[in-house]
């Protein structure tokens, strides 16, 4: 044996990357067709706030305005320490998102000419970076949540009756 600690694998895919904050509201408001990883344009402070986890997404936005896309809403909180430099932008500052050109055009077509909308889903780390999932979503009306919540009881209903019945 040589003596050597092998390196631990960092990051990973989105299922198995540390989770920073998740848009569960997403899932409930929206259909989701689509998903996207984007990298975002962090400043240093920003980035360690994330690495302590203080991040919010949940009342965020997507939005595709000149050819760039960006997250408009995301809530990220200066650590105390970094706050005390004083000209720090705000935590609800809009952040650019990093995506090739054609992902940002096809993105872009579906929202102008479809109607359709892009919620950010996951904040998370992949190989020591923070990416975003986004989706392209289209909006649920209150029979279909309604729907979906019957749907989930009616599975857990199944689940129960499938035990009962194993024992």
């Amino acid at each position: 044996m040589s003596g050597k600690k092998k390196k631990k694998p960092r990051g990973g895919d989105a299922k198995t990357a540390a989770a920073i904050a998740d848009n569960r509201k997403a899932r409930r408001d929206y259909f989701i067709e689509e998903q996207f990883e984007a990298g975002l344009a962090l400043l240093g402070w920003e980035v360690k706030s994330l690495r302590e986890g203080r991040a919010q997404i949940k009342e965020s936005y997507v939005a595709v305005r000149g050819g760039e896309v960006f997250l408009s809403g995301a809530h990220f909180s200066p650590l105390p320490n970094a706050a005390v430099a004083g000209n720090l932008p705000g935590p609800r500052r809009e952040r650019k998102l990093l995506l090739n050109r054609h992902e940002i055009d096809r993105l872009g077509g579906y929202v102008v000419q479809r109607g359709y909308t892009l919620v950010p889903l996951s904040l998370y780390w992949k190989r020591g970076r923070a990416k975003i999932r986004i989706a392209l979503a289209r909006g649920k009306k209150q029979y279909d949540k309604r729907a979906d919540v019957k749907e989930r009881e009616w599975q857990r209903e199944k689940q129960r009756l499938f035990r009962r019945g194993q024992r």
